[in-house]
């Protein structure tokens, strides 16, 4: 092999070469999370409303809030339960309470996005998905990050993120939730994981209400972002 064949780009590609940084488990479960297709949000929101035809708007988001909380509780209680088999190696109950966490995120985003598409509100740009999950699951102190963004706009927070604020304000918001995120919720959901562990099926109890708590967050931002729902479905 001759030494051009193993030697790093030239030119204007060097920086971004060096710059090499390797990506983060969580950063990398938030990044597949918020690329889930709108088709099949759409679809998702259309087969609640085909099931329940007689629902309006807000009906439509308390039978997607209660499916939300549904999965989010019965997969921690599930990995919990798995996780604190005497069986099961410390190593093996990490890798499931990991991706426990995955879907935890993956719920919590496709439950926000149909919420946003309840209120007619289309959502393609990962950048503005990643800002809506990372303030949803951060609870207020996200919120309040996203608020401060909107500069006064009498608009739901959600909404403004969704639909006006510029590209460089979602660059500012998302540093500065994923900031936030890397100091207070891995240390939350490190202390479920480690619940999670404990031996003789407690760790079933601990994984269902974590995981419910956490969901019930969600839902209060969601609420927040969002605002009052509308009176009829705008898509």
């Amino acid at each position: 092999m001759s030494t051009s064949d193993v030697s790093p780009p030239g030119g204007g590609e060097v920086e971004s070469w060096t710059r090499y940084r390797p990506t983060p488990l969580l950063d990398s479960l938030l990044d597949k999370a918020v690329t889930i297709p709108s088709a099949a949000i759409h679809k998702h929101v259309d087969s609640v409303r085909r099931r329940n035809p007689e629902a309006d708007p807000a009906r439509v988001i308390r039978i997607l809030e209660r499916e939300y909380l549904t999965v989010v509780s019965t997969t921690g209680g599930a990995v919990g339960a798995a996780a604190a088999a005497p069986a099961v190696g410390t190593t093996a109950a990490a890798v499931l309470t990991s991706s426990d966490i995955a879907t935890f995120f993956a719920t919590s985003a496709a439950f926000s996005l149909a919420v946003a598409d309840v209120h007619g509100i289309p959502i393609d740009d990962v950048a503005r998905r990643r800002a809506l999950l990372l303030a949803s699951v951060l609870g207020e102190a996200g919120a309040r990050d996203v608020q401060r963004a909107t500069e006064g706009s009498q608009l739901a927070w959600g909404k403004v993120l969704l639909t006006s604020m510029p590209q460089t304000a979602i660059k500012r918001v998302n540093n500065v939730l994923t900031h936030r995120f890397l100091k207070r919720q891995i240390a939350k959901q490190g202390t479920l994981a480690l619940g999670r562990m404990i031996p003789f099926g407690v760790g079933a109890v601990v994984g269902f209400a974590g995981g419910r708590a956490l969901g019930h967050g969600v839902v209060s931002q969601s609420r927040s972002a969002f605002g009052v729902p509308p009176d009829h479905f705008p898509r």
